[in-house]
């Protein structure tokens, strides 16, 4: 069998890589000859570097955007007996960050036109128990800033940002990671910020939120051998740190490529809005970082997700969905009693949602080719095609 042509990938890390590999490679060699692999200088000075930009005061880095959810909600005092509210559409890693913290998760559905929490249906989720929220800016686009500061006011709750897909977003006159007592962060490789390895790091305005997160993630020690708290084992290691931190500079350029390339995408696919092919919103201006490009297949689509998906992949075009699951219909996660129905714009968007190629590099005629496969795809559907059924295998974390 011949192996298909990748003609527009999802995701080609080498187009950011290739132009500072020899900074990249002196980063690294500099680390090797210093030796300092656990805690060394490189990551303090990445964790200072990042909380500056992101408008933070204290940066901890951990070993995942999971740990500093766990960790950071423990150090923000959250755990037995209390409630965080958190989107039923998100990552799983939000979800697991919760209950590693000891505290009980409650889901809320999301806004269809931007997948983002919705904050009226997370009012109506509150009770005694309920003590934070866990904002997810999806995508690369802030949860209103301003809206959720009233919404912790109004019901005296902490704001816990999971900023993982959010690096340097905007809303508001807020940074992403400045908004609430926390925010957690992620540099898996593909982030708009994205480390050779798994990475995270918890920003925060709180220095003793910080204190604590820096005990948390080094067996709860508050000097060596002296442990105060059940900590673990979870730091960002000296040589993912210098790479980040050479990277850091270059981000706020690669967010505007990645701009320009959903205003193109924008408008390239305006004629199709007819046809079903609908954008997520975007309420944020030049503040979203679009860590992804998601459209939506219409229930007015004549074609589905599934058969678009694979025509587009037989076209040599990567796509992916974010996320085919929503959380409260993970088999892992029974035991909190949810079922199907309980959030539908979720379930449906889970349904509908596409995640286009994205990354700086991508050109203008690739832009072209894959809304062109899209329109084609369309166009060219038969009346007599059956439906497929959803093919939960093409998973993208």
């Amino acid at each position: 069998m011949n192996k298909m042509t990748i003609r527009v990938p999802f995701v080609d890390l080498k187009l950011q890589h290739e132009p500072i590999q020899t900074q990249l490679q002196d980063a690294i060699q500099s680390v090797l000859e210093q030796g300092d692999f656990i805690l060394g200088q490189a990551l303090s000075d990445f964790e200072a570097a990042f909380a500056r930009v992101s408008g933070a005061e204290y940066g901890v880095g951990v070993a995942s955007g999971t740990d500093a959810i766990a960790l950071g909600l423990q150090a923000c005092n959250i755990g037995a007996g209390d409630e965080v509210i958190l989107p039923a559409n998100t990552f799983v890693a939000t979800l697991i960050g919760v209950i590693r913290a000891g505290a009980k998760p409650i889901l809320v559905d999301c806004d269809p036109q931007t997948a983002l929490i919705d904050l009226k249906a997370a009012a109506k989720a509150i009770t005694p128990q309920t003590k934070a929220i866990i904002p997810v800016h999806l995508y690369g686009q802030m949860v209103s800033p301003c809206e959720l500061v009233n919404f912790a006011d109004t019901y005296r709750l902490l704001v816990f940002e999971d900023a993982a897909q959010a690096h340097l977003a905007q809303r508001d006159g807020y940074h992403a990671g400045s908004v609430g007592i926390a925010a957690a962060f992620s540099f898996y490789p593909s982030k708009n910020l994205g480390a050779f390895g798994d990475g995270g790091m918890l920003l925060t305005r709180d220095s003793d939120v910080a204190q604590k997160m820096v005990r948390l993630r080094n067996y709860g020690a508050s000097q060596k051998y002296f442990h105060t708290e059940p900590g673990t084992n979870s730091r960002l290691d000296t040589l993912q740190a210098a790479v980040l931190l050479q990277k850091l500079p270059y981000l706020p350029q690669w967010n505007r490529d990645r701009l320009t390339i959903a205003q193109q995408y924008d408008n390239e696919l305006a004629p199709l809005a007819s046809a079903g092919i609908i954008p997520m919103e975007n309420q944020s201006d030049t503040g979203h970082v679009y860590h992804l490009y998601v459209i939506k297949v219409d229930d007015s689509c004549p074609i589905e997700r599934q058969q678009l998906q694979e025509k587009l992949t037989a076209a040599g075009i990567q796509t992916g969905i974010h996320y085919p699951i929503p959380c409260h219909l993970q088999p892992a996660f029974t035991n909190l009693g949810y079922q199907l129905g309980d959030f539908p714009q979720a379930e449906k968007l889970s349904k509908q949602i596409l995640s286009l190629p994205m990354y700086p590099g991508l050109s203008s005629s690739q832009v072209k080719e894959v809304v062109a496969a899209i329109a084609h795809a369309v166009s060219t559907i038969s009346q007599a095609d059956e439906p497929s059924p959803a093919d939960l295998s093409s998973v993208v974390a």
